[in-house]
């Protein structure tokens, strides 16, 4: 089998290749991300299919749908409640989920509990680690709880090792922390390198898949919070759950951002613990602690993450320049919305803030970017504008168009449950969300059609 080396280049932002250096990647537009990279050219390489199995592709027919036996989707409980929301009402055996994040941020930790609650549910689990000693892994495992003789711990980086105890082992569910630690011999480039961390996300995808065994990966993340290596890799996996949050703030966010089997965008919401984390069945309370009272400027809106609706505290704060141009800082929203909103105040209302500096922030460090949080800042800014309270029993949403029209958004009547929940009073909606609420008793809501109806109930 005749093998020879050649020196490729790689996009790190998308693992395009090339044969020389370009200073932009024709594929993803994103320039100076091309490393150069030695690979391994194997004749022998070609015949091999997905499976591994060398089978030609002579031997390959097309089927109809017809001929297709539909095997019944098996799932079994993670014993997290927030993940199994996350991954779709629990975990699928063969698939290969990818869990990525800031360093710190709690990904270890999250699988180690996972770990946990599978080992404690008599399943076998095999945890490697390319980054920790087994010593640092009891001492974290110690901070967790007890575990049971159903786990198993390994610490290796090599990959063709790690593929040989899987096979003997044979667990059901298996993690890897992190995929960027991992090597393969056929391979010449470093451990974390696009053709590293490629080829090695392969190999388990072979194995989850032929094995029917349940990998989770841990990828790190760049500074711009995507994971490092190529954006294949998120191709090549079936969930893509991202963990998010302040590593300095007590609350993380799970994300799905891809799921092959359940919806994507839904979210799970963790506290983070000195015995671990923990989670938070009712995130809309969490997200209002410390709320001030008859405070101006401050309003509760519903956001919807995934089919959870969430209660956050927009604040905003208008107060006179000290400068010639005035300044804008937005914080967990759109800079821009921003911008666009305050003009639609000053065209539509006659509120002219060109005097005036303005503070947008989503309390509790959380980022959203639905429009239906655009009321919210609109009576949030004018409040402070005016220095008047908004009722702290009122409950806000709409998406606001350049003529000042309050436009309908989805979901509302979850929206409007959520807050009739935690206690609101009074909600303040588009009037074209009217009719899908209007079987909502004990609650007033109130249907705006432009944004002066809502302006006009805070005098």
């Amino acid at each position: 089998m005749a093998k020879g080396k050649k020196t490729v280049y790689f996009c790190q932002n998308c693992g395009h290749e090339e044969n020389k250096w370009l200073g932009q990647c024709p594929a993803c537009k994103q320039w100076n991300t091309f490393v150069e990279e030695e690979v391994v050219a194997s004749a022998g390489s070609a015949g091999k299919g997905r499976s591994g199995t060398g089978q030609s592709s002579g031997q390959a027919r097309a089927v109809t749908l017809a001929q297709i036996e539909k095997e019944r989707e098996e799932r079994y409980t993670s014993h997290i409640a927030e993940l199994d929301r996350v991954l779709g009402g629990g975990i699928v055996p063969g698939s290969l989920v990818l869990v990525g994040g800031d360093p710190g941020i709690g990904k270890s930790t999250l699988l180690l509990q996972l770990c946990q609650k599978l080992a404690g549910d008599e399943r076998d689990v095999l945890y490697i680690s390319g980054e920790e000693s087994l010593q640092q892994i009891k001492m974290r495992a110690m901070r967790i709880g007890s575990f049971t003789d159903h786990l198993k711990l390994m610490c290796e980086t090599s990959l063709d090792t790690v593929r040989a105890t899987i096979e003997r082992e044979k667990p059901q569910v298996v993690v890897i922390d992190s995929i960027q630690t991992m090597y393969s011999e056929l391979v010449s480039s470093a451990p974390g390198s696009v053709s590293q961390v490629r080829e090695s996300t392969n190999v388990l995808l072979q194995i989850a898949k032929g094995l029917g065994i349940t990998i989770f990966i841990v990828g790190h993340v760049t500074k711009e919070g995507q994971v490092a290596g190529p954006r294949v890799l998120e191709h090549m996996v079936d969930t893509v759950l991202y963990f998010e949050g302040d590593r300095y703030a007590t609350y993380r966010l799970l994300r799905s951002v891809k799921n092959r089997f359940g919806p994507t965008h839904e979210i799970g919401v963790f506290e983070m613990s000195s015995d671990g984390l923990r989670e938070v069945a009712n995130p809309s309370e969490f997200m209002l602690e410390g709320k001030p009272d008859a405070a101006p400027g401050s309003v509760v809106v519903c956001c919807m993450e995934g089919t959870r609706p969430m209660l956050v505290e927009v604040q905003a704060l208008a107060t006179r320049t000290s400068f010639g141009f005035p300044r804008r800082t937005a914080s967990g929203c759109d800079f821009n919305r921003i911008n666009l909103l305050i003009a639609v105040l000053s065209k539509r209302l006659g509120i002219d803030m060109s005097d005036e500096d303005a503070y947008v922030n989503i309390a509790g460090g959380i980022r959203l970017n639905e429009p239906a949080i655009d009321l919210g800042i609109v009576l949030a800014l004018v409040s402070s504008y005016r220095n008047k309270v908004i009722d702290e029993n009122m409950m806000v949403f709409g998406e606001v168009g350049l003529s000042g029209e309050v436009r309908g958004v989805t979901m509302p009547e979850q929206r409007v449950l959520e807050a009739r929940k935690m206690g609101y009073t009074t909600c303040i909606l588009p009037q074209a969300s009217m009719r899908a609420v209007k079987g909502v008793t004990g609650i007033e809501l109130i249907g705006v059609r432009h944004i002066g109806e809502a302006v006009a109930k805070l005098s």
